[in-house]
């Protein structure tokens, strides 16, 4: 029964921890406050950066004063990585050029950068730890 008991403070504790840690996220040099920002917070390179139904959480982030703000709560610890754009039109996807350029703001977690296209999930990944983590991406 003690063998018992002690398991489940533990499974407890576990719990207790994860649901403590959160992600808060600042998404800076935002053009105007025209539509959203849109997010997506990635565990894993499945689906980075741009399958909203592989991502592990997604927002879509009034902004104010050309900056964005979101906190995701009850974050596991691990490595993630962050897609952002803007939605200036509230279209809910990223506007291109006929080059496939983007015509709104963008960025990546570490303000990571591809050659010709999107970063690797390596490049733009960062560890979540226990407590409150802070990432800010800058728009280009």
């Amino acid at each position: 029964m003690k063998t018992f008991l002690t398991f489940i403070l533990m499974l407890f504790a576990v719990k207790t921890t994860q649901a403590n840690n959160s992600l808060t996220l600042t998404v800076d040099k935002v053009k105007n406050e025209q539509g959203f920002i849109r997010v997506l917070l990635f565990k894993g390179e499945t689906g980075f950066p741009d399958s909203p139904e592989k991502a592990y959480k997604s927002a879509s982030i009034k902004i104010v004063g050309n900056k964005a703000v979101v906190t995701f709560e009850n974050i596991p610890e691990g490595i993630y990585a962050l897609s952002v754009f803007h939605d200036s039109q509230n279209t809910g996807k990223l506007r291109t050029n006929a080059f496939g350029i983007p015509r709104d703001g963008y960025g990546f977690s570490n303000d990571a950068m591809g050659t010709f296209g999107p970063p690797s999930f390596e490049k733009a990944s960062f560890k979540v730890t226990a407590g409150k983590n802070h990432v800010q991406i800058n728009l280009r």
